[in-house]
């Protein structure tokens, strides 16, 4: 299987990828009309076990049903590609791992707590919604008076964060690929590939620090130093964030792909998760800043350390 390693790799992003966009599709099952008094009725039918369940979705409208009749389409085919991956990923030797229980309930933990932490990334971004709308938006994918733009990046961190939370991803090595991955998802809609490193000068708002342009093997080089270094899981992942916000690795995006990496590796160790909550982001601002301009004395680490890490 070593051999396969590259291919393994890819077909198990796309795989993560499919599922994840399984997971954003609103309704799962077959559409189905009922007649009561006069009025027609939409329902989504699916079997679940060994049992046919007929769940309501709403009161009969050619929209509804054609978006119904789009979600299947939609649900056949990637459940499809899924299949197909499957085989093969089994073609070159590839078996799913087994998760520690440790890791399982941690996972379970940032699934509850998702919408919660994509709400925080969002006031991070300065995406102006309340929690309310914003979990509107992940469930329904719209809501009314929020721009299209702020609508899309709470989409993007919806998939981005399903990506991560797949088990198969979970159990993948925290590097340079899954970072990537991870800024074309935040970046989707907005940039043809997010994911690429950044090839143009940036400047960053607030702050005289100009990040020089990145150099994809240095990159490389650090991160697997970060992550070879001999210090607790909280602060390995803390380390991981700032340097991928400092050396602003791609066009945009960065707090958002930076905080989702370092819980890939915090999950996959079952040691948490890191968010910067909402009322922590002005503190958290004035630190990034120090940071970014060398001022740092280490007190961006410990306030993270206490404000930002979750523990279960």
């Amino acid at each position: 299987m070593n051999n396969n390693y590259a291919q393994i790799e890819e077909l198990l992003h796309q795989r993560a990828d499919f599922q994840a966009r399984l997971n954003l599709l609103p309704y799962d099952g077959s559409p189905e009309v009922k007649d009561r008094n006069g009025k027609k009725y939409l329902y989504i039918r699916k079997r679940v076990a060994s049992r046919l369940t007929s769940t309501y979705v709403g009161e009969y409208s050619d929209e509804l049903y054609q978006l119904l009749l789009r979600n299947v389409r939609e649900s056949r085919e990637l459940k499809k590609n899924i299949r197909r991956l499957d085989r093969e990923l089994a073609q070159l030797g590839y078996s799913d791992a087994e998760l520690s229980a440790r890791v399982q309930m941690n996972l379970d933990f940032a699934r509850a707590n998702m919408k919660s932490n994509i709400y925080d990334q969002a006031v991070l971004e300065g995406v102006a919604t309340t929690f309310p709308q914003t979990e509107d938006i992940i469930e329904n994918g719209r809501v009314n008076g929020v721009s299209a733009s702020d609508v899309q990046k709470i989409l993007n961190l919806k998939h981005a964060w399903e990506f991560v939370l797949d088990k198969d991803v979970i159990s993948y090595p925290t590097d340079y690929s899954i970072l990537c991955h991870i800024a074309k998802l935040v970046n989707e809609g907005f940039y043809h590939d997010g994911g690429r490193i950044r090839g143009v000068p940036v400047t960053i708002g607030g702050t005289s620090y100009i990040p020089p342009l990145p150099i994809e093997s240095i990159v490389k080089e650090k991160l697997e130093a970060i992550l070879a270094e001999s210090l607790p899981a909280d602060e390995k992942a803390i380390t991981l964030c700032l340097f991928c916000m400092k050396t602003q690795i791609f066009n945009d995006g960065n707090k958002r792909a930076a905080v989702i990496f370092a819980n890939h590796y915090l999950i996959s160790q079952g040691e948490g998760m890191l968010i910067i909550p909402e009322q922590e982001v002005p503190e958290f601002k004035k630190l990034l800043v120090a940071y970014y301009e060398d001022r740092d004395q280490g007190e961006i680490m410990d306030f993270m350390k206490v404000k930002c890490v979750k523990t279960f």
